[in-house]
């Protein structure tokens, strides 16, 4: 019987996909690529201008009290999140700052409801039973009449530091910790791992909450109440000591901690270099904020930054560690940067020509405007959303 012979599975003059071309005759084997390694899309943006972005969007939120301002800010860190951030873990942090930021404005309207508040006021809403208090706890009050300007009055100042935490918020979610810690200088690498490890602790913990809470309703237990709460702390914390001794022993297995030898005189002129930049940014930051050191204020601000990050150069020689693939800081991430310090800059000065439009008050009762230049300022915010690539999953 004639015996078959399988076929080949790729026929002659065919390729594999990912594989070696053939030599040509009497030449070098072609050039070519895979297309499975080839990146696709425009590179992730740098995560420090992510943070330098949300810290401006913070500051413009501290300049005001106007309620419209500060949804208008919310809405703009809401969106750019939405359409940016990545499919991480810790991008889900942020509807967890959104929570923690509504409690803290309820918790300031509680506190304003039942500690009452120094702003006077002539619209009664109720009258709650007031406590007597020792001579010794005088200023204070337990109960008494609750009147709309001091719970207005609380509502500004809650939203404002909603407002801010929001921003933070923004900030876990867009910037990945993991990166930013490799764009750091060599000299704060061991503060930079600190920082990184403190920050993707919450996200870390929202996931583990998340995920146990799911399995507990797969198996038809409860997850909500006091119960639910205190059967699902304890397999977190264990959780969270399990990752730190993993994290503890990934940190030394890669050398951390370990320095280079370096000339006692670089050593000293480092920590010179540094001390006298610090003490000359807080000397320069103190004679710009008031009015007699307007004239070497400034001069002494930036002498002070010069010798920081000349210390900082020289510090880095001491970390032995090398930098894969480090994140570039383009046209893109100066948009985004400069976008953040756009919005904070303008409403700083906003709040110095216009303060009245700002910080709306409550005595006598009245609806807050929306100042229109201003508003245009934090429109700014939305910059991100249209320059700033999707990340890839």
């Amino acid at each position: 019987m004639r015996s078959r012979t399988a076929k080949p599975a790729h026929p002659a003059g065919s390729r594999a996909a990912g594989a070696a071309p053939a030599p040509r005759r009497g030449g070098a084997p072609q050039a070519w690529v895979s297309t499975a390694h080839r990146p696709h899309g425009p590179a992730p943006l740098h995560p420090g201008a992510w943070w330098l972005w949300s810290l401006g969007l913070g500051t413009a939120a501290t300049r005001t009290t106007n309620p419209l301002l500060l949804s208008l800010l919310i809405a703009a860190s809401a969106y750019v999140v939405a359409t940016c951030r990545p499919r991480t873990p810790g991008s889900h942090s942020y509807s967890a700052f959104l929570e923690l930021a509504l409690a803290v404005l309820l918790i300031r309207l509680v506190f304003a409801v039942a500690l009452g508040s120094p702003v006077p006021g002539t619209h009664v809403i109720a009258t709650l039973p007031e406590l007597p208090l020792p001579h010794w706890a005088q200023g204070i009050r337990l109960g008494g009449r609750v009147t709309a300007e001091s719970l207005l009055f609380a509502f500004y100042d809650g939203l404002k530091l909603a407002a801010l935490l929001i921003c933070v918020g923004a900030a876990n979610a867009l910037a990945n910790p993991s990166r930013l810690l490799k764009s750091l200088p060599g000299a704060l690498y061991e503060t930079g791992v600190a920082v990184v490890v403190a920050l993707t602790f919450a996200p870390n913990l929202i996931a583990d909450v998340r995920r146990l809470r799911a399995a507990r309703r797969l198996r038809g237990r409860p997850d909500r109440g006091i119960r639910g709460l205190l059967q699902v702390g304890l397999p977190v914390l264990e959780g969270a000591l399990e990752r730190s001794v993993a994290l503890a022993a990934a940190m030394d297995a890669r050398g951390y901690g370990r320095t280079a030898e370096v000339p006692p005189a670089v050593r000293r002129t480092t920590a010179a270099l540094t001390l006298g930049g610090l003490l000359g940014v807080c000397a320069g930051t103190y004679g710009l904020l008031t009015a007699e050191g307007g004239t070497y204020g400034l001069p002494l601000l930036l002498a002070g930054v010069a010798a920081a990050l000349a210390g900082l150069r020289l510090g880095g020689r001491r970390s032995l560690r090398t930098r894969y693939r480090p994140d570039r800081w383009d046209a893109r991430a100066w948009l985004v940067a400069a976008s953040g310090a756009a919005v904070a800059a303008l409403l700083t000065l906003a709040a110095g020509t216009d303060p009245a439009a700002l910080h709306p008050g409550v005595v006598p009762l009245a609806a807050p405007t929306l100042p229109l230049w201003p508003a245009a300022a934090v429109l700014l915010a939305l910059l991100p959303a249209f320059i700033a690539p999707k990340e890839p999953s």
